[in-house]
């Protein structure tokens, strides 16, 4: 019995249906593939090029020894005790890094919080009085200029002598301070004669211990 072609042709795919209708899609190449389109040698040459440059850069851009740049200062300069000439140390630099956020860069402080270090009797008079502030901090009141304050000026005796004479020298001499500098060795002294691990309560106990240190034998 012979088959009906008409209906063997329906249940065949139409190849031609299969085609792209959109002329847009009729005008897409094929995906490009490594093995059909190769990346070009001038860009594997320029990347290679590249390379080369960065670990070439790497191995010389830096020889070996000490920066020429920066700060030079050693751990041994950084450790509290450690003796260097002033003169090495920006005071005012030290000044921003600490000092600044509090007692501003006017040096006036700000009025009920923070006390100023501009005309302060206790920055510009004994050099001794400001090492000790700096070296073990206050806590509770004192009077500046006239105000009473109630707060807490922190300790920095993590600093070395150096910094902390350069730190006081800036300080002294800011604004329209006219003191003298202090140096490094005096910070060291006082260093060695109060060992207190705690902040002086406040401004009277800061004086007595200072006066009390002086008149020792």
């Amino acid at each position: 019995m012979p088959q009906d072609t008409t209906v063997a042709a329906q249940d065949q795919p139409d190849l031609q249906d299969a085609r792209p209708h959109d002329p847009a899609q009729r005008r897409e190449h094929t995906e490009p593939t490594e093995r059909s389109q190769p990346i070009p040698l001038f860009a594997v040459a320029l990347m290679g090029a590249m390379l080369l440059f960065g670990i070439g850069y790497i191995a010389l851009a830096e020889p070996p020894g000490p920066a020429q740049l920066g700060d030079r200062r050693t751990l041994a300069d950084l450790q509290a005790g450690a003796v260097k000439p002033i003169g090495s140390v920006d005071g005012k630099q030290s000044f921003a890094a600490n000092c600044v956020a509090c007692h501003q860069t006017t040096g006036r402080g700000l009025p009920g919080v923070f006390p100023p270090l501009d005309g302060s009797e206790w920055v510009i008079g004994d050099a001794r009085v400001l090492a000790n502030i700096l070296l073990h901090g206050v806590e509770g009141e004192i009077s500046v200029a006239g105000s009473v304050y109630k707060g807490a000026m922190p300790a920095f005796k993590q600093l070395g002598d150096a910094e902390l004479a350069a730190l006081a020298s800036h300080v002294r001499s800011a604004w329209s301070n006219q003191a003298t500098p202090i140096t490094a060795a005096l910070f060291a002294q006082q260093r060695q004669a109060d060992s207190r691990t705690t902040p002086y309560a406040g401004g009277a106990a800061l004086a007595a211990s200072v006066s009390a240190s002086a008149s020792a034998p």
